[in-house]
């Protein structure tokens, strides 16, 4: 049965003025990590419209007074790690606090003009930081229409998909420490590059950079050594979800990736957006995901549905343009392997999950070209290239290309969004 959260209530209101396309509503309450010229160092908000609403001052008032979170103070660090660990509950406890405060009725907040001083922060003027540590970092191949385009592409158009890929989530484990947050920008990569099949590989910066629009997701409670996580208590174990531009250097993935998969092609640079939505403001959007067949073993069978109908979008600027440009939107809805699907594979030999470990998606693509999740797709392998309204053509990144990805849920009158993750590429360092 769908989880009933009176926090999810679409007739909901705040005391702030909230447009009705702003991707944080009062039903969307997401967590991050922000500091502001104000405050001594950075700790943890939530978005509410256009304003970030402070909770360690709301911490220091006695506000979280519940079960859960009386009295241990978790909102002051600079990490969502604490709260994160405590589970599912203890993140629902939060928002339901905050959730009341917020809300036009309540006078608590509202006609406290001071109160209201210390803890609204516009969003404009804040600065925002990784959620948390990323203490490990896993990234999926779970979209069949990507894994399918890259077959057609690459090896096998009539077969595209390699045997294993309908039996089980596959992934290769990442560069945590790679991992930035939105607005980070970063060097071109460097690597080995075979430019032709007869000839030795040559040491080049990327002339093959990619993006991958990705939907990602933070472990919250941990597991135990050797302890595997059910699919179907999986959901327990995730705090929320992220947007994530897994950016790729095609050409260097190309030559090094057999047979030990992704290294240098990878491992440079993984943006996630700074705002975590939980899987409580996402329960009105979970959808049912795409038939499995051949049917899954049994410990990848969920008795829940567990995709969610998140529109994506990427656009892209280049140097001499003034406004970005939509250049494909595909719908999470699509992802073949869910979350709690992703996880239990992860962990049925034993692997244990930490408090802020990052799973991603893959590259989610739909059907149709224009919902294709990267430029190998979008533009086919290069062979149609990307028009873009100034006359300029893009197969993959130039120097100076800034990528914003953004997702929202659409609600009755309302909006569930996870902001946007945005990077920009520069000119490779020279090691001349």
């Amino acid at each position: 049965m769908p989880l009933t959260l009176p926090e999810n209530d679409p007739t909901l209101t705040s005391f702030l003025t909230i447009a009705a396309d702003s991707p944080f509503p009062i039903q969307n309450l997401p967590f991050a990590v922000f500091s502001h010229a104000s405050r001594d160092t950075a700790h943890v908000g939530v978005a509410i419209g256009d304003w970030v609403l402070d909770l360690t001052v709301l911490e220091a008032k006695g506000y979280f007074a519940g079960p859960l979170l009386a009295g241990k103070f978790v909102f002051a660090d600079a990490s969502l790690a604490p709260l994160m660990a405590m589970g599912r509950l203890a993140a629902r406890e939060a928002r339901a606090t905050v959730s009341q405060l917020l809300q036009e009725s309540v006078s608590t907040l509202r006609d406290n003009t001071e109160l209201r001083q210390q803890a609204l922060v516009s969003r404009a003027e804040v600065s925002m930081h990784l959620p948390c540590e990323i203490t490990a970092f896993t990234d999926f191949y779970s979209s069949k229409e990507h894994a399918s385009n890259l077959g057609k592409m690459f090896r096998n158009a009539d077969n595209p998909l390699l045997p294993n890929w309908l039996h089980m989530p596959v992934a290769y484990d990442g560069r945590a420490r790679s991992v930035v947050v939105s607005g980070t920008d970063f060097y071109r990569p460097q690597g080995q590059i075979k430019t032709a099949d007869d000839a030795p590989p040559i040491h080049s910066p990327s002339q093959k950079l990619d993006v991958e629009i990705e939907v990602g997701f933070l472990i919250g409670q941990p597991s135990q050594f050797g302890q595997p996580i059910s699919v179907n208590s999986a959901a327990e174990h995730v705090f929320g979800l992220t947007l994530v531009n897994d950016w790729s250097a095609r050409d260097i993935q190309k030559w090094e990736y057999v047979p030990l998969g992704p290294f240098l092609g990878k491992n440079f640079c993984t943006s996630i957006s700074p705002w975590v939505v939980t899987l409580d403001a996402l329960e009105p959007f979970r959808v049912a995901g795409p038939s499995q067949e051949p049917e899954p073993l049994s410990y990848l069978q969920n008795s829940r549905d567990w995709n969610f109908n998140i529109e994506l979008a990427i656009t892209l600027q280049t140097k001499s343009m003034t406004q970005p440009e939509v250049i494909a939107t595909p719908n999470a809805k699509t992802i073949y392997w869910d979350c709690c699907q992703e996880l239990a594979h992860h962990t049925v030999n034993g692997c244990p999950m930490q408090t802020g470990d990052l799973f991603a998606s893959g590259t989610v693509s739909g059907a149709d070209a224009n919902t294709y999740g990267s430029l190998i797709e979008l533009t086919w392998a290069g062979q149609q290239p990307i028009q873009l309204s100034n006359g300029e053509q893009r197969v993959f990144l130039q120097d100076g290309d800034t990528v914003t990805m953004s997702g929202y849920c659409q609600g009755h009158g309302y909006r569930v969004g996870f902001g946007e993750v945005t990077g920009t590429v520069l000119p490779a360092i020279d090691l001349s």
